[in-house]
């Protein structure tokens, strides 16, 4: 950031405390939001002063997709509305970019599924031959086929990785943790992956983590794995709304409509209305193993 708009935040900061008369907390609430977006920019090679519609649109479809709730993106969507007006009412833009802006929301549809020739066709449009295809490639497989969040994925550790046994634990949501049977495609291609991943002087710190970014040399994170994605789904001619999301909803519709039990699913899924204590009492982890390996088509092209 240049130091002409840092001078511009700070007085936008002025300006809420002082004539808008916001506490300190909502000013820090405003000051985070924006932080966001400005990276946003700077990463999309933007200056702040100059987004267009899409900038916005771009930036609220990749905070949905690392899991930002619609009201908490609705708040955020309206702290830009308010810093723009701000550039309005003091010149230093002309017309406000967030005026035609739509607020997220209830979606009214269930999400986009993939079908397993799209997630092929995905794949087959990656460079293998690039440093990244490899990687990549096992990212997809392991969306597809253990059915895990964007942020479970990232932080997947390979100290937590039990490719014999056929499984990996995963830490979800309220640090609960849970063991999800893996297929023998996604364990294919990460070992294809570890072969490269060697080659990676890894930052400290990040030694663990089973995703790494290749310029930055430590953890991948949800936002570049949302890009992943986009590329791909471009690049495969598939016209469906995807995020990463949608393959673990692809996930779980794959292992639904082949029979699997629902309630099996749910622990897969590891979802918050199941604690960990109430998985393991009712489905032993043998039973969540039968029922992946038995329903998912990943699972059925190699047995």
């Amino acid at each position: 950031m240049n130091k002409e708009n840092g001078k511009i935040l700070r007085r936008y900061y002025q300006y809420l405390k002082l004539e808008k008369n916001f506490s300190k907390n909502t000013i820090e609430a405003y000051e985070r939001d924006l932080d966001k977006f400005v990276h946003f920019l700077d990463d999309e090679g933007k200056d702040m002063l100059h987004p267009d519609l899409q900038d916005f649109h771009t930036f609220a479809s990749i905070m949905h997709d690392i899991g930002i709730a619609p009201t908490s993106l609705s708040r955020i969507l309206s702290g830009l509305r308010s810093f723009y007006h701000f550039l309005v009412i003091s010149d230093y833009i002309e017309v406000n970019p967030t005026e035609l802006l739509e607020f997220p929301k209830k979606p009214k549809h269930l999400p986009d599924v993939l079908t397993l020739q799209e997630v092929d066709a995905m794949e087959a449009c990656i460079d293998l031959g690039e440093r990244e295809g490899h990687r990549n490639k096992a990212i997809i497989e392991v969306l597809f086929s253990c059915g895990l969040r964007v942020s479970e994925l990232c932080n997947l550790k390979m100290s937590n990785l039990y490719l014999d046994e056929g499984f990996i634990k995963v830490e979800g949501k309220g640090n609960k943790q849970r063991l999800v049977p893996i297929s023998q495609a996604a364990i294919k291609e990460l070992n294809f992956w570890f072969d490269d991943r060697c080659h990676i002087d890894i930052k400290p710190g990040h030694e663990d983590y089973v995703f790494l970014s290749f310029r930055q040399k430590k953890q991948l994170t949800r936002i570049m794995v949302f890009y992943i994605i986009r590329d791909l789904v471009e690049k495969a001619g598939i016209h469906k709304t995807v995020s990463p999301h949608t393959l673990r909803h692809s996930f779980a519709t794959c292992l639904l409509e082949g029979g699997a039990n629902l309630r099996a699913i749910q622990a897969m899924l590891g979802h918050e209305s199941i604690s960990t204590t109430q998985i393991y009492m009712h489905i032993d982890t043998s039973h969540l193993r039968e029922e992946i390996l038995l329903h998912h088509p990943r699972n059925k092209n190699h047995q």
